[in-house]
């Protein structure tokens, strides 16, 4: 089957894979798009989970500020490299990420051990929220949507909230 350039760099922009693996994505779902995504989200999160060992010393520390100044939030992602650090990816995700705990206030980042996962009313740790702009996602399935994407592990690490009068 015959795959036009235009939908391989579509499906590329949209995923960040290469140039080669959307063209093979495509050629394997015989040109549907959809099915593509699938196929290279599959391989990104395999990738991922293979990286998931390896250090994550660089990053950014994202800060977001909310209701005229009366939440404020400070969140530390780490990745492996400052090139990646500086992608817009990375910082869509940092900065999502700060945003839903300004609006959540998860009681911590969920990969520190075993936690509750709120079935006593308690509230969920941050990485099994449902992400607040797509609740079919939950904010671990971004972290690793993006880390397939830049091919770096990527790691929350700590957050704090704060709101006034709290």
């Amino acid at each position: 089957m015959e795959i036009s350039a235009d939908l391989v760099k579509q499906l590329r922009d949209k995923s960040g894979a290469g140039v080669m693996d959307c063209k093979r994505a495509l050629q394997q779902c015989e040109g549907d798009f959809e099915k593509a995504m699938g196929v290279l989200r599959e391989q990104g999160l395999s990738q991922a989970q293979k990286r998931a060992e390896r250090e994550a010393s660089q990053g950014i520390v994202e800060s977001y500020v909310h209701g005229g100044g009366r939440i404020g939030v400070l969140v530390e992602v780490n990745c492996e490299t400052d090139f990646v650090a500086r992608t817009s990816d990375f910082r869509e995700l940092a900065h999502d990420v700060a945003m839903q705990i300004a609006f959540s206030d998860p009681p911590s980042v969920g990969n520190e051990g075993p936690e509750p996962i709120g079935a006593d009313g308690s509230p969920l740790p941050l990485l099994q929220q449902p992400f607040i702009k797509d609740p079919s996602r939950t904010i671990a399935d971004l972290v690793r949507d993006t880390a397939a994407k830049t091919r770096e592990n990527i790691v929350i690490r700590r957050f704090v909230r704060f709101e006034l009068g709290a």
